[in-house]
Order: C-alpha cells, then structure tokens, then sequence
C-alpha cells in the first residue's frame, strides 16, 4: 500500500498540512502499546514535540541533517522538520521495532518528506548503527538529534559486547551492569544519551527526554555524562522538568535535557516546569496531565528568553553547577524564602502560649489514643 501512495502529494489535500496529520495521527495511535510500552514501540505526545522543536530552533536553518536514534513512530523528528522546514532538512533515524519504522515510514509520506524514506532504517542503534559517516569508519555527525530513548529495558544479551573495548568510544562513560533480579530495569537511556553526544557534529544541538531521576543521581555513569555536559564542557543549554503523567503510558517523570555544542552562554537555564497542567482522565482509565496553550507558551518564552521566574525558572552559572555535583534540578538552586514578621514581645508571647496549648492538646489525645489501642489489643489476645 505505501508504495501505491508514495508518488501521491497529500500537502494539497490539506491547507493545515503538518498541524492536521499530526492530531489525527496522534489520535489514532493513542492507545498505541498502552499497556506494555515495549522497547522501541511507543510514542511521544505532539505537545512535548512542539515544545522541543520551538527551544531547539529559533532561527531559520537550511540544509540540515536531524536524527532520532531510537525514532518510534517519528513524533519528534516530523515536529523538528516542520520547525526548520520540510524542504530545509534531511531525517535520518534508526530503530530496533520494524512496526515502529512502518509507522515513521508512513509519517514521512503524509508530510511531504518523501525524499528522506531512504534515511529510515531498521536496527539495534547500540549494536549495529547504521548511519555511517562516508569513509565507514565511523557513526555519522548530525546538526540536530531529537530522541525520547527507551528508560529501562533488558539488553543483557549485548551488554558484554557493548561494554568491550571495540565500543569503547562511543560508550565513554561506561555501560549498566546487570542486575541480579530484575533485569528489565537495565538503564538504556543512558546508552542513548551517550550515542547522542557522540553523533553531534560540531555545532550541534540536541533534545533528549530522560527519567527526571537522573537530573541529580550519584551513580558514575549519570554523574559522568553531567559532568561531560557543564564541566568538562559547557554544551548543556538548560533543561525543562515536565509534569507527572505528561505521558499517558507511563508515570515515571520526565525532563528534557537541551544540548548545544555552539553554546556560549555562561549560564544554564534550569525549569521546574512539574506544577503545570491539568489532570484528566482518558477513556476512564489512564490519568494524563494535559498542558494549556498559555503553558506551553510560558515554557517556550521562559526558556528562549532566559527569563527568571520565581520557583519556576533560574539561570545557574557552570560554576555552580559543579559545586553541587553537577545536579540539573532547578528545585536545588531557588531561592529558600521566608516570610519576615515584626512582633512586639507580647505578640510573640502569646504566639509561643497558642503553640503550647495546641501541643499540650495533642499529647493528651495521643495518650488517649494510645490507652485505647492497647485496650483493643488485650481484648483480641483473650
């Protein structure tokens, strides 16, 4: 069927273009894996999509080349093209779930991006990458990388061939070890996040979604890539935390961390971004979190412009950072207010009085809670 209406322009089908195939898609893989989210097969909401693609390019660009190396159904690469312009950049993407592929393949044909199908390819990234640079000796450098990887999954069958000195380079900071239970909770975000960095070309930008977890873990391969980003080099642009259930399918939360390899910025825009939102529940059972218009336009504008808003966004210096081990959390870096109340010594005597009253109160009750429930218990032990 895809190679009957590959040669069929859809852009004239609809004025909208991109903003109507993206809702009606969106819509008709909602339920998409809900209940399993199996490595590789799953997708990213548009919302998310269009955020990062507005931080990610604020300027126009020509002649680009964007990536997403764990692409699932290509929500995040079709949301940066229509940023930049379908006929400004070149989609490559790689993914271990032929359905996966079927789904991207599909995407590119309804949105004018026939003229990169050659691009999508389907593999084990980690493995077997197959973008290559011309000379095949090494990954390909792309100028922009967009990726929402899988967070946790079993790769103990490659770990050992991962972790061996052939990889090396491309695994800098090291690879998960393997638990003795549970092995599906193998950290393989952190194997993304690492390929990423490593396939940026020298002026390039990324977005990943990660775990928030991993904004202020202490483990050395999390504190290794943070140290990689603000210390060692100053790429980390900023990073949003989202709010709890912005993704239907999962309630571990997210942020999404904004590299930029052109950054000359001295400081790093940290935003707490989790209070946001609205709870709903879709078809009775999921509860998600649904952004509004005029929050997602905070986001966007907060960022972009560097603006500080109190216990929402800061701007935190590398140096900072670093004294804090490299913790990405804005919540760690606000400003602790405190309320200043003049009193005169009556005022705060009768305050301190109240206080005691009130705990007195309380250690009455609780020993007469506590007479009670022994009571209970001597009647069941007879």
């Amino acid at each position: 069927m895809m190679d009957k209406i590959v040669d069929f322009s859809f852009e004239e089908v609809f004025e909208q273009k991109y903003d109507f195939f993206a809702q009606i898609f969106e819509y008709l893989i909602k339920d998409y894996n809900k209940d399993f989210g199996k490595y590789a097969e799953y997708y990213t909401p548009n919302v998310i999509a269009r955020i990062i693609a507005r931080i990610l390019v604020k300027e126009k660009v020509k002649n680009v080349k964007i990536y997403d190396p764990a692409a699932g159904s290509g929500t995040l690469l079709l949301a940066l093209a229509h940023q930049i312009g379908e006929n400004n950049c070149s989609i490559y993407s790689q993914d271990i779930s032929q359905k996966s592929n079927e789904f991207l393949r599909l995407n590119l044909i309804l949105n004018n991006l026939v003229h990169s199908l050659q691009n999508i390819v389907h593999d084990d990234t980690l493995v077997t990458p197959r973008h290559l640079n011309k000379e095949k000796n090494d990954i390909e450098h792309f100028d922009y990388i967009v990726s929402n990887p899988p967070f946790k999954t079993d790769f103990s069958e490659t770990r050992d061939t991962l972790a061996s000195e052939n990889y090396s380079k491309r695994f800098w900071a090291g690879v998960p070890n393997i638990p003795a239970t549970k092995k599906d909770s193998m950290a393989i975000y952190l194997m993304f996040m690492q390929h990423i960095i490593k396939s940026l070309n020298e002026k390039g930008k990324a977005a990943i979604v990660v775990p928030t977890g991993f904004l202020t873990a202490q483990s050395k391969i999390e504190k290794t890539i943070r140290e990689e980003l603000c210390v060692k080099n100053h790429w980390l642009r900023g990073v949003v935390s989202m709010p709890s259930n912005i993704f239907a399918t999962t309630g571990t939360n997210v942020s999404i961390i904004f590299i930029d390899k052109e950054n000359t910025s001295d400081k790093v825009m940290l935003m707490d971004a989790s209070k946001l939102g609205e709870k709903v529940k879709e078809d009775g059972k999921n509860q998600k979190t649904v952004l509004k218009p005029e929050e997602i336009e905070k986001i966007v504008n907060t960022f972009n412009n560097s603006k500080v808003v109190d216990d929402f966004s800061i701007l935190v210096s590398y140096e900072d950072l670093a004294k804090k081990n490299c913790s990405f959390s804005a919540g760690q870096y606000f400003e602790v207010k405190i309320e200043y109340v003049e009193l005169t010594p009556e005022q705060f005597k009768e305050k301190m009085d109240g206080f005691k009253s009130n705990l007195n109160t309380f250690y009455t009750e609780g020993h007469k809670l506590e007479k009670e429930i022994k009571k209970q218990l001597e009647k069941l032990e007879m």
